[in-house]
Order: structure tokens, then C-alpha cells, then sequence
């Protein structure tokens, strides 16, 4: 493991969110210095108290503006691109956004640059998310050709919008619908995806100009994973799969939970390919989930984290 980033300026864009806030930790904790780089910098604050007086800096700026990135990049040695939706305007954020950061770093002359895809990424996927990933990844290789793409599955992790998501609605309905109850996912811990980040910029001439996917040590079904979760928080609970043609339908309607276009994702696993680079190109071993839910899981169950203590003794 890489201890040393001797004071490398790192400008991390979309450091305020969830993978950002354990990118920036990690980064800190082996002497990076950061500079965050956020359309609204309040969103960002919570990550100065992460490191020493000085250590970190932040920047107003907007990835769709590149005069804005521009000026974030300016004097780094290296910059992360985290910022994505899973929703809204795919080709704005997801390519544009993404050729301004790449473009921007070049021009600059940074050093490193690392950008954050996801699996699935193709430019002839049939989703509009997977061909704006993949499309991105064309515009960040040709603006920096040395770029490192990470593509993960799921990340998790105490704050996530996923697993929680699922958490949070098993703890509420006695009967649960589940979509895409086939489909496979490999989540993969919100902290190994540091590390990596982290590795990354101790030896960039290591990793230069490759993609990597990252998952954990387990694929597992949206019908599994579901399941398990329960047995995680105590919850007796009764699953339905809802069937393809119901699925396909539901996200047609207005205010349902799952669009078109994530109904469309859900139709191929999102696992790492067989012949794929992963974690352990970078030293890191996968993080089980049962490893490390159960610390924020507690809250879910019937009573809480004091109800399940009770429930344990």
C-alpha cells in the first residue's frame, strides 16, 4: 500500500458526495493536499474537518461550464472526475461534463487523471446511462489518453442510495415487490473504491491509459440481495418478483419507481467481465457486505439499534 502522496495537489470533482467524502479521506490520510470542487461548495464542507489545517481547499465550479473547470484544475497534479446521475440529462454530465474535466486537465498539465465510469458502460448499450458512460469514456481517453477509468458495479456503504433504499422499504412494507429479481449485481464496499483511487495516484504510471471494473467478492441477485437484507435487520417479509411484462410497463407510468431507462439496465447483470482488471490490480482485497452492514444496519430492524441490542442479550 501506497502511504505517500507527498502533498499532491488533487482536485476532486463531485468530492462532496457519497463515494467523495471516502475518496477524500483516503487521499488525506497519505498526505495528499485536496482541492474540492463543487457546484455548491456548502455541500462539500463536511470533508475540512478530514484533514489537517490547509489540507484541503475548495472551488466553486460546474463540469457542464469549462471555464469554471478550468479554473479548479489550475496548479494540480492530478484530478478525479466522480461526478454522475443516474437520472436527467445523461449526455450534459456524463460526456460533456466529462471531455471539460479530461480537456481541462490536459491543457493544465496535470499529471493524473482519473475518471469514475461504471459498468455497463457501451456505447452500444440500450440504455441511454450505459451509452452515455461509454461515450464519456471515448471523449476523457481522446482529450487524455493516459486517463485511468474505473468502471465499479453497485458501491455501498453507511450512506448509500441503495442498499439503504432497499432497507428502508423492507422495514416498511410486509410485502415487497422486487424488479429485476434475476439481475446480478457485484457490490462492491465504498472504501475498497478509495483505496484503489488512492493507489492509483501513489503509482499512476502503473495504471495509465486503463480501464478497470470493480465489484466485490460476491454476485448476487436483486431477489438475493433483498433477502438478505432481511435476515440482516430481523424482517420477516414476503418477496414478489414482479414479472418482465409488469416491469416494462410500471416504468412507462409517471411517479413509478424505476424509469425506462434503469428498466433497460436491469435486463443484463452488472457484474465485472471474466478477462477484466479489477481490485487486485491495485492490491486491494474485497470487502464483503455482511462484513461491514451490520454497523449501520441496526437501524432498520424492528426497534432500531436498541431494540436489536435488547434482541441480542
Amino acid at each position: 500500500m501506497n502511504m505517500d502522496l507527498d502533498g499532491q495537489l488533487i482536485c476532486i470533482f463531485g468530492g462532496g458526495g457519497f463515494l467523495g467524502r471516502y475518496v477524500a479521506q483516503e487521499l488525506l490520510a497519505r498526505g495528499a493536499r485536496l482541492r474540492i470542487a463543487e457546484r455548491n461548495i456548502k455541500n462539500a464542507m463536511h470533508i475540512k474537518p478530514l484533514g489537517n489545517l490547509g489540507q484541503t481547499q475548495f472551488a466553486s465550479a460546474d463540469i457542464t461550464k469549462p471555464d469554471s473547470v478550468a479554473r479548479a484544475v489550475q496548479g494540480c497534479d492530478g484530478v478525479v472526475n466522480l461526478v454522475g446521475v443516474l437520472n436527467g440529462d445523461f449526455t450534459r454530465i456524463h460526456v460533456e461534463g466529462a471531455r471539460n474535466v479530461a480537456e481541462a486537465a490536459a491543457k493544465a498539465g496535470c499529471r493524473t487523471l482519473l475518471h469514475l465510469s461504471a459498468i455497463g458502460a457501451d456505447t452500444e448499450s440500450p440504455s441511454r446511462y450505459g451509452r452515455s458512460k461509454g461515450e464519456g469514456e471515448q471523449a476523457v481517453l481522446k482529450a487524455f489518453p493516459d486517463a485511468i477509468i474505473l468502471r465499479p458495479s453497485i458501491v455501498f456503504g453507511r450512506e448509500d442510495e441503495f442498499i439503504n433504499r432497499f432497507a428502508a422499504m423492507i422495514a416498511m412494507l410486509p410485502v415487497v415487490p422486487v424488479i429485476g429479481s434475476a439481475t446480478k449485481f457485484q457490490p462492491v464496499f465504498v472504501g475498497d473504491v478509495a483505496d484503489v483511487v488512492a493507489e492509483a495516484f501513489g503509482q499512476p504510471e502503473l495504471y495509465a491509459g486503463q480501464t478497470f471494473e470493480l465489484g466485490g467478492p460476491e454476485a448476487i441477485s436483486m431477489g438475493d440481495l433483498n433477502r438478505r437484507i432481511a435476515r440482516m435487520t430481523g424482517r420477516e417479509r414476503t418477496f414478489v418478483d414482479v414479472p418482465d411484462f409488469a416491469a416494462r410497463i410500471l416504468a412507462m407510468l409517471p411517479g413509478s419507481p424505476i424509469t425506462s431507462d434503469q428498466y433497460k439496465m436491469l435486463q443484463k447483470d452488472n457484474v465485472v467481465a471474466p478477462a477484466a482488471k479489477g481490485l487486485s490490480a491495485f492490491g486491494v482485497a474485497p470487502t464483503p457486505l455482511a462484513a461491514v452492514a451490520n454497523g449501520w444496519m441496526e437501524k432498520y430492524t424492528d426497534h432500531g439499534r436498541f431494540g436489536a441490542r435488547a434482541k441480542a442479550s
